[in-house]
This record gives structure tokens, C-alpha cells and sequence, in this order.
């Protein structure tokens, strides 16, 4: 089992508490995880949001979920046999739990044992060569018989061809939409039977499939949730393999996201003359590891496998935030930042102030829904 030694279970008050604070206006798991961090629970952050929004400059009162939408979420997704799972629980892929940007809860459909088992996952081409199917349908095959789960996007090309070899051994559908939105429409047969395989059985050890998505029900996918799709199948696994992948294709956001993750990245070769395989081997220019076999996935992945997972569901700063910094305090760093993306760093250098203090206010500009976060620690006003 890929598993965390020590587990946590949520009350079910803390986690309607949880369910609100998420689905809350201009809350995403980075701040969800701050909040969470510095008054202690859901709850008491709850309470601080409107407080916290107005100092931020909120040009309305800020909307924050019901107890009775989040109680009919909880309701409605049991009624479908979607558990939402924090991290921690038995259940949450343990090393995605391990992200900054981890979910703060996860819709999880199907087999818990399987979503506790070490992933590889597998991406490509939408338009995928007869060549590339035959290929990905035999490594997702025999990395199953090595023992893996195959944790892919439930696309039309490589995503489904990995999913269909690979329901007997266990596999993993990452939704970019709500359990009750399956995208794309034809592949809702495929994952009833991922679901479905959760009886299945190898040895002594359960297997099965199961399917996770972190946006509500009801939620159509959009093109921009799909980046944020590709985090949790890269997140969750050990290493991605890319079979087949154009120049600019989703796959290679995948393949970038597992190697800031520190995830290996692994690539199939393809011809020169074919531009389905011109992303593939750009990454393996790149250093991505060259894959002609499943055995070069399992030696590369081994000794990873002995290292034990690490979960932290604190941030590292002691003291994260001030509770009240002063008005000229605010009004500097404010004045400091534009719509040119800086570092926060550079930020807290430039204010001449405390870190908790100026990350107090990027807390407030962000609830009042007047800054963005970049990647790699940079932010901007919006």
C-alpha cells in the first residue's frame, strides 16, 4: 500500500465546515490551507471571512456557502456513492495529499483500497496513432501486473486506452467536472466499468477502480479546469508516462506539472516524421526518462517506493499571518504590488515589514477577489 502510517477522520461537523470554507467565493486549496493553518479549523475561518474580505477591499459582501448547500452536497453525492475525503483519510491518494495545492476535500468514487495503492500515470494523444494505442494498452497491462494502479484523465486516445487495459489490475479516472458531469459524454460506459471492476481480485489483495474529482456536482468541466485536472493525476502518482504528445499538447502541462511536483517524468519515443510524437521527444531531450518497456518504469520507480510519505498539513512558517496589520502597513504593500506578477519575497523585502504581516494582506486582497496567484510565489493585483 502507498499509505500514510498515521490517519486522520473528520467529524462530519468539521467536514460541513470544510465543504463550506471550499466552496466559498475566491477560496482555492492554497488559501483554504492558510485559513485552515492559522485560526485552526474551518469553522473559525468561517467566521473571520467577511471581516477579512472587507479590510481586503471587497467591493461586496462576500459569498460563503450555506450549512444547508453543503449539507445537500454531502447528500446528494452519497446518493451517487461519492464520499468527499480530506487529507489524511483513509482513501485520499496519500501522496497527493502531499501538494500545496492538494484538495482540501475530494470527491472519491469506487474502490478506496485502490486509490491507497502506488500509480503511474499515463497521458497522450487525444488523436492518437493505432501504434500508440497498441502501446500504451500493453505498458498500462503489464505495469498493472507489476503491481501499479494506472491513474489517468478518462480522454478519448491514450487516457482511454490505458484505463480500458488496465480495469482488471485497478485504475483511476480524474474528472475534470463533477462525478454527475462525465467528460467526454461516449466514455460514460468506461467509467462504470472502472467502477464497476471495484469486486474484482488479485491474490489476497482487493482491487478495483474508482474515479475523483475535486469540483462539485453539477459542475460542467471547462477548458481551464482541466490544467487543474492534470495537477491531481501528476500529484497523485509516482511518475508520468507520456505516450504521444504534439508540440503544445495538455499532456506536456501534465508532464511539467509532474516534474515541479518532483514526480519522475517519463517519455515514448516516436518517429521524427510524426508530430503526435514531437512533444515526446522534446521531453526526452529534456532528460525524461526513455520508456520502450514497463520495466524501464519499475526500475526507475523502485527506490522511490522505499521512501516514506511525508504529510504535513501545516505550512512551515510558525506565525503565517498577523491579525491586524496597521493601515499604513497595508496601504505600502499595496501600493507595492500592480498587474505585473512579483515575488513575494521581493514583496516583503521591498515593505520593509514582517512576513506575517504582509502575508496577512495577500490573504485579505485575495478574499476580496483583488489578487492572483501565480505560480513559483508570485502574485499581482487583478
Amino acid at each position: 500500500m502507498d499509505a500514510i502510517a498515521d490517519t486522520i477522520q473528520l467529524t462530519d461537523a468539521e467536514r460541513i465546515d470544510r465543504l463550506r470554507l471550499i466552496r466559498s467565493d475566491n477560496i482555492g486549496p492554497r488559501t483554504f490551507r492558510s485559513l485552515l493553518n492559522h485560526f485552526g479549523s474551518a469553522g473559525m475561518a468561517l467566521e473571520r471571512l467577511p471581516d477579512l474580505a472587507r479590510r481586503g477591499g471587497a467591493a461586496r459582501p462576500m459569498r460563503i456557502c450555506t450549512e444547508a448547500d453543503a449539507r445537500g452536497e454531502l447528500a446528494a453525492g452519497q446518493k451517487l456513492g461519492v464520499s468527499l475525503l480530506a487529507p489524511g483519510e483513509a482513501g485520499y491518494p496519500s501522496r497527493l495529499a502531499t501538494l500545496d495545492d492538494a484538495p482540501p476535500l475530494l470527491g472519491v468514487r469506487g474502490s478506496i483500497e485502490t486509490l491507497m495503492r502506488p500509480m503511474i500515470a499515463m497521458v497522450g494523444s487525444r488523436n492518437a496513432s493505432g501504434a500508440g494505442l497498441k502501446f500504451a494498452s500493453q505498458l498500462a497491462r503489464d505495469l498493472g501486473e507489476a503491481g501499479f494502479v494506472i491513474i489517468s484523465g478518462l480522454a478519448r486516445g491514450i487516457d482511454q486506452s490505458a484505463h480500458r487495459a488496465s480495469i482488471a489490475s485497478g485504475t483511476v479516472a480524474v474528472l475534470a467536472g463533477g462525478h454527475d458531469r462525465i467528460y467526454p459524454r461516449e466514455h460514460e460506459d468506461l467509467l462504470a466499468a472502472i467502477i464497476a471492476a471495484q469486486d474484482a481480485a488479485i491474490g489476497d489483495a482487493a482491487i478495483g477502480g474508482a474515479a475523483i474529482s475535486e469540483m462539485p456536482l453539477g459542475h460542467e468541466p471547462r477548458a481551464r479546469d482541466f490544467p487543474r485536472r492534470n495537477r491531481l493525476i501528476s500529484g497523485a502518482s509516482l511518475g508520468v508516462v507520456v505516450v504521444e504528445a504534439a508540440h503544445r499538447s495538455g499532456s506536456l502541462i501534465t508532464a511539467r506539472m509532474a516534474a515541479e511536483q518532483g514526480r519522475e517524468v517519463f517519455a515514448v519515443p516516436g518517429s521524427p516524421l510524426d508530430p503526435r510524437a514531437a512533444g515526446t521527444n522534446d521531453l526526452i531531450k529534456q532528460g525524461a526518462a526513455l520508456v520502450t518497456e514497463a520495466a524501464d518504469v519499475v526500475r526507475a520507480i523502485e527506490p522511490i517506493l522505499e521512501r516514506p510519505i511525508v504529510l504535513s498539513l501545516r505550512e512551515d512558517d510558525g506565525d503565517p499571518f498577523d491579525c491586524d496589520p496597521q493601515a499604513g502597513e497595508r496601504e505600502r504593500i499595496v501600493n507595492l504590488l500592480g498587474p505585473s506578477p512579483v515575488l513575494i519575497d521581493d514583496l516583503i523585502r521591498m515593505a520593509g515589514t514582517s512576513p506575517a504581516i504582509v502575508r496577512t494582506v495577500l490573504l485579505e486582497l485575495e478574499l476580496a477577489g483583488r489578487l492572483e496567484r501565480h505560480g513559483g510565489g508570485l502574485v499581482s493585483l487583478i
